[in-house]
């Protein structure tokens, strides 16, 4: 069908209508959509996909160059100035300044109906408010809609299960009003294109980062909430807070990703923002920080997210060594920098031992191979990276052990007589080895910078699901958070929308980790 003209009402819960008068729609990607479904279109977060059909609240159709295909309508954003021209005129617009120029001849360049560039800066400045407006009231019918209504049927809800489905949505509620009323005075009613609002982003960048908590939280916040939705009278209560405030037709797991969805549009509605702001503009300047600003807020609740996912996987890997000795991995660290194997002399003795070592934040470990089942590794120690100095040696003569090494480097104990004697078969290897242990150093200076930590309670669920995964000593690896996106099957329209992937807006994609190698050197088969 030919492309139509979307006019949508997000504030009354309807979808998106489709007017046909013949023009082009334009809708952004907030998100990565990965699919190995054939009728499904594929993006990455940033990739603009022309709208062909919205008729379906939760699953659009659309075109990306020549692949079309279903896509989710809630991964993506309408673009505000939809009549923005084509690329090969942007630079002649973004140079032309209205008013300074010949409208006319402008006109017969672009065509009728192209806005000023002013006027499109006024079209983002009012979606900022506008959005702004209708996410505190989300916020409010989440607060007063559910959680007070939670917390009266103390026979239903524990204060620990209303924490786990709220997170911090109380903190984030009070900030956005203080927020929104800053942006308010800012806002130029009469004149919206001349509003100053980068300094609000600005002054308030690291209150944002409270999204941080929830983001991470929202993941567990969805499974409880799954648990609860199995039984009718959780959904007959949910379903009544719902129509006693009169909230609009989404389900509370909805409301609930609506503060996921607002941090990682930030950035692309300050871009947007950016594009139509003359340099000469007073504003210019604050909204080109705010933005950096503001990706570097979504940069940050991004890594904080994937070393949370990444505890997971260690209390995992820990439960599948043998023979474990001493405190858990995760009461100091948080991630796993290098693994690889190396040949191990340590003083007083000088035998060679072959050993497979983890790195981690703060701490290195160490385990040995069992010799007929080489995928089951035992535990054997490990260095506290905090007292040590890594030393690069020559090929040659080693004074310490007194011996010939090749490839090799020295940890050693800036206090004390601890000395390790590391050797791998390559050189290549050994520089990655020591490129390693820079950024173990790195990560562990960017944490106290950034004051990332684990919490206790955070450290204990971690390995309480790691033991109960496979209590017979079986452990079995678990698919992460999000990863069904790779499983949903439809001949057809997608009758159920997949759980968000969120925060790949501000990142690029990331390299392959080191999990899928301890995959296979540590025993999730036995």
């Amino acid at each position: 069908m030919p492309a139509a003209k979307l006019r949508c009402s997000w504030r009354n819960g309807r979808s998106c209508g489709l007017i046909s008068d013949g023009s082009v729609v334009y809708a952004e990607a907030l998100w990565d959509h990965v699919t190995m479904d054939i009728q499904e279109l594929g993006f990455k977060a940033g990739d603009v996909i022309e709208v062909i059909d919205a008729t379906n609240k939760e699953w659009w159709w659309g075109r990306i160059m020549d692949s079309e295909g279903w896509f989710p309508a809630s991964f993506v954003r309408l673009r505000v100035n939809q009549d923005e021209p084509m690329e090969q005129f942007s630079d002649h617009l973004e140079e032309s300044q209205c008013g300074n120029e010949d409208q006319a001849g402008l006109g017969l360049l672009l065509g009728p109906g192209i806005p000023c560039k002013e006027q499109m800066r006024a079209n983002v400045i009012n979606e900022i408010m506008s959005t702004e407006r209708d996410y505190i009231k989300h916020l409010k019918d989440i607060w007063e809609g559910y959680i007070k209504q939670c917390h009266k049927r103390t026979d239903m809800f524990t204060e620990e299960q209303l924490r786990t489905i709220f997170g911090n949505i109380e903190d984030i509620y009070k900030f956005q009003r203080k927020f929104l009323k800053d942006l308010e005075k800012k806002f130029n009613n009469e004149q919206p294109h001349l509003s100053e609002i980068g300094c609000c982003f600005l002054e308030h960048q690291t209150d944002f980062q409270i999204y941080s908590e929830y983001c991470n939280n929202h993941p567990n916040a969805c499974i409880q909430l799954s648990k609860l939705m199995k039984v009718n009278k959780y959904v007959f209560f949910f379903e009544a807070c719902r129509l006693l405030q009169k909230m609009i037709d989404i389900s509370l797991d909805g409301f609930l990703l609506t503060p996921v969805q607002k941090i990682c549009k930030y950035p692309l509605q300050l871009a947007e923002l950016l594009k139509y702001t003359n340099p000469q503009h007073r504003d210019y300047k604050d909204v080109e920080a705010a933005l950096n600003a503001m990706k570097n807020v979504a940069r940050l609740i991004n890594e904080r997210k994937r070393r949370l996912e990444n505890i997971d996987k260690i209390a995992h890997w820990q439960s599948s060594i043998e023979d474990w000795e001493g405190e858990d991995v995760l009461v100091r660290s948080s991630e796993l920098i290098f693994s690889g194997e190396m040949t191990k002399l340590s003083q007083p003795q000088t035998k060679s031992q072959q050993r497979m070592f983890f790195l981690f934040d703060h701490q290195m470990v160490y385990c040995k191979k069992d010799l007929l089942r080489r995928d089951i590794l035992y535990y054997k120690g490990r260095v506290d990276m905090d007292l040590m100095e890594v030393i690069d040696l020559e090929d040659g003569k080693e004074k310490d052990f007194n011996i010939t090494v090749k490839n090799a480097l020295k940890l050693r104990a800036r206090s004390g007589d601890e000395v390790h004697l590391l050797c791998t078969k390559k050189p290549e290897q050994k520089q990655r080895w020591i490129q390693a242990f820079t950024d173990e150093r790195k990560q562990v200076h960017h944490d106290r910078e950034t004051g990332f930590s684990l919490t206790e309670v955070q450290k204990k669920q971690a390995m309480l699901n790691a033991f109960k995964s496979h209590p017979a000593g079986k452990p079995k690896v678990t698919r992460p958070y999000c990863d069904f996106l790779l499983r949903q099957k439809h001949p057809s329209l997608p009758t159920a929308l997949p759980q968000q992937q969120v925060f790949m807006l501000a990142e690029p994609k990331r390299k392959t980790t080191f999990w899928h190698n301890i995959g296979r050197l540590t025993p999730f088969k036995k």
